[in-house]
């Protein structure tokens, strides 16, 4: 059975559960696969890069924002890495040390929002790369790289968060252990490829 895309993926769900009556909260378990991938994975096809001009304390977020791994001020030369500290090392320098304006050199995340310090003295071109969210799937012809890598991965972990509906079924540690099998298996393959010098595709795109 070949899972391509959304709708293939919703119909092999469809066969494994052998229910006639779930179609309607098929989607919601993909949901809830989508949801344990963004919470879990970190590795390098989830990689992205985006650009901004920034000009004072706060900017937002890339839409699709997990993690961030490097931020860097490449206005000028040297470029400046951004080093993340707490909220908390942030409000401790910014009432001590570093109470004017300039060029950043620290950065933290404050909810949707990263926080620079120093505030800006002017504007600075900022580059990074963040862990970005897997695209969830919501057309029928709808797919993404996992879907199409690891179809096993999207349909175990979809059929694992049945559970809360499907209760007793006894074929829920069946599809746990696949799903983390699978998983585990994405997770090796991405260190291989890390150390074997491959370079992801990294997508460029501007935020603030």
């Amino acid at each position: 059975m070949a899972i391509t895309n959304y709708g293939e993926l919703k119909s092999a769900v469809g066969d494994f559960l052998n229910r006639s009556d779930l179609t309607s909260v098929i989607p919601t378990f993909i949901d809830f696969a989508e949801a344990e991938f963004n919470r879990v994975l970190r590795i390098r096809q989830m990689i992205a890069r985006a650009e901004a001009v920034i000009d004072s304390r706060f900017s937002a977020v890339p839409a699709d924002f997990l993690e961030a791994k490097d931020l860097a001020i490449v206005t000028g030369n040297p470029v400046t890495p951004l080093q993340f500290i707490t909220q908390q090392e942030t409000a401790q320098l910014r009432n001590t040390t570093i109470t004017s304006a300039g060029k950043p050199t620290f950065f933290t995340v404050v909810g949707d929002q990263f926080e620079y310090l120093p505030t800006p003295d002017g504007e600075y071109s900022l580059e990074m790369t963040y862990y970005a969210n897997i695209t969830p799937l919501a057309s029928d012809s709808d797919t993404n790289w996992l879907l199409t890598d690891y179809p096993d991965l999207y349909l175990y972990t979809s059929l694992m968060h049945s559970a809360p509906y499907l209760k007793d079924d006894e074929r829920i540690g069946i599809w746990a252990n696949l799903a983390k099998k699978a998983k585990e298996e994405l997770v090796e393959s991405d260190f291989s490829a890390s150390y074997a010098g491959s370079t992801p595709r990294i997508r460029v795109r501007s935020f603030g």
